[in-house]
């Protein structure tokens, strides 16, 4: 009656719903610890990207810093992709609106992608979280059909002839529960990390185009449509 006799013993049916099981929750483990790397990466690269932007640094000379074919990510990506959208656009429009406005665009463009890239299979975790539980009670029942079907074919009905059906059955459940639980947890935790790094983003690109109106305001033909 132990559980890798139980195991090896079960059902064809049963040991499939287990293999799957067992998969879904290695493949989750591994979506939180890659995420968790990710969340970690995410928030020291905002603090230090954050310092240096308050540090009272020249806008030109921070953009500069990064190379042009270097990846950036979080904070600074929406600062490079409205920063270029606003050097694109200085030369082109005496209007500090429409250069506002495709500062803009280009920053949402930028938080989408890092909303994505935030979010990454997140959405696996919550199709284990859901479906994990849901696949251990069919691999319960099929377990259950199997007992009632010894009974049935028993002379004498007797615990030792139901007993191992009935307790592969639970092992398949409480597998589905092993999945599930640890997914469920560490899809809420790391979605409302998520939450919060793309608001703290949120605040950040509302505040550079603060920064931007202002610059554009002082401008000699700030007033000229």
């Amino acid at each position: 009656m132990s559980i890798p006799h139980l195991i090896m013993n079960a059902s064809g049916v049963v040991q499939v719903v287990m293999l799957l099981l067992l998969i879904a929750s290695v493949l989750s483990w591994v979506v939180v610890f890659q995420r968790s790397f990710v969340m970690r990466r995410a928030r020291k690269a905002h603090r230090a990207f954050e310092d240096r932007f308050w540090s009272g640094v020249d806008l030109n000379e921070l953009y500069r810093e990064t190379p042009v074919d270097q990846e950036t990510q979080g904070a600074e990506h929406l600062f490079r992709s409205g920063f270029r959208e606003f050097n694109r656009l200085m030369p082109k429009t005496r209007s500090p609106q429409a250069i506002l406005d495709g500062v803009q665009r280009s920053m949402r463009v930028a938080w989408s992608r890092e909303e994505e890239r935030l979010n990454l299979h997140l959405v696996f975790l919550a199709t284990v979280a859901s479906a994990s539980p849901y696949i251990g009670l069919f691999g319960t029942v099929w377990g259950i059909m199997g007992s009632f079907q010894s009974l049935s074919m028993a002379q004498q009905a007797t615990l030792a002839t139901v007993a191992p059906w009935i307790a592969e059955a639970l092992v398949a459940t409480a597998m589905g529960l092993f999945a599930a639980i640890p997914a469920v947890i560490f899809y809420n935790r790391l979605s409302a990390e998520s939450s919060r790094m793309l608001g703290k983003y949120e605040d950040f690109a509302e505040e550079f185009h603060s920064i931007l109106h202002r610059n554009l305001q002082g401008r000699p033909d700030a007033g000229a449509a």
